[in-house]
């Protein structure tokens, strides 16, 4: 592993949730010192954080002062202020993954651009303003029903996504800069997780299968391996490390694909995760 884990390093992670948790406690297995960003006190990495620091993670000044304590950053969320991550890497703290990489994946409608750029599979799309526009090009038969919203900020977990199956449904409508899918015949949902180190090796984790909760839209459980073939198994991977390597990243990514109904895979969304020093072995 790359000589950046030392002795009595401090590791500050940006939100207090199960993935901080489990950071903290692979953590724990070097002699780190953990620092906790979260708003609220009863967070799951709290209490067991080295060091609790209560803050607003969409604050400048909580991010920045809390950056300045530590001598790695990394986030387990995305909805993050974007300018302090990029104040603190230029004031020499190692943030990883890199913010440039946050901010792209903070914006769905990039995001969405990058996919097309690159030749990544991705659904079908078209970027609208507001809410106006959507109707606007309803009205004029540029866009038609069935199709899924996305803002395209501040969305997660199923919030900040409509989907609207015809007129009735426009009531749902949600307002602001938005990403306009259309709507997949989806026959399962799969995830690979791609971890790539700064030397540019790549190594994938199986793919995993997402069964989620209709009613609350969450994920209620994974199988891995997947249900699906080998081939397809293999296409994910490649589709994963190819992601990661176009966007030059260090760390680990969480790419999650919708397998439709012709069996063809279409990248849904990608998402940085947590790593204490963005490098794997070299063996993994």
């Amino acid at each position: 592993m790359e000589k950046l884990v030392t002795a009595h390093l401090k590791l500050g992670i940006i939100a207090g949730g199960q993935l901080g948790k489990m950071l903290i406690q692979d953590a724990s297995k070097w002699d780190i010192i953990t620092y906790v960003l979260d708003p609220y006190e009863n967070c799951p990495a709290g209490s067991i954080a080295s060091v609790f620091v209560k803050g607003d993670y969409l604050d400048f000044d909580a991010v920045y002062r809390f950056g300045k304590q530590v001598d790695v950053l990394t986030y387990e969320i995305e909805n993050i202020n974007i300018e302090a991550l990029h104040r603190l890497k230029a004031e020499g703290i190692k943030v990883v993954p890199d913010p440039a990489i946050l901010e792209l994946i903070q914006d769905k409608g990039r995001q969405k651009d990058f996919y097309r750029q690159h030749d990544i599979p991705t659904a079908p799309y078209q970027l609208y303003a507001d809410q106006a526009e959507i109707r606007a090009a309803i009205s004029a038969g540029q866009l038609n029903f069935p199709f899924v919203q996305k803002l395209r900020k501040g969305g997660y977990d199923g919030r900040g996504v409509a989907v609207i199956d015809g007129e009735a449904a426009l009531e749902t409508l949600l307002d602001g800069p938005s990403v306009i899918e259309e709507k997949v015949a989806i026959d399962r949902e799969i995830a690979v997780i791609a971890a790539r180190n700064q030397r540019g090796e790549v190594r994938c984790f199986p793919t995993v299968e997402m069964v989620f909760d209709s009613r609350a839209n969450l994920v209620e459980r994974l199988v891995c391996p997947a249900g699906i073939g080998e081939a397809l198994a293999q296409e994910a991977t490649q589709i994963a490390s190819r992601l990661i390597e176009t966007l030059g990243m260090a760390g680990l990514l969480a790419v999650e694909f919708f397998v439709d109904a012709q069996g063809r895979l279409l990248v849904n969304e990608a998402a940085p995760a947590p790593t204490t020093a963005a490098t794997i072995p070299s063996k993994a």
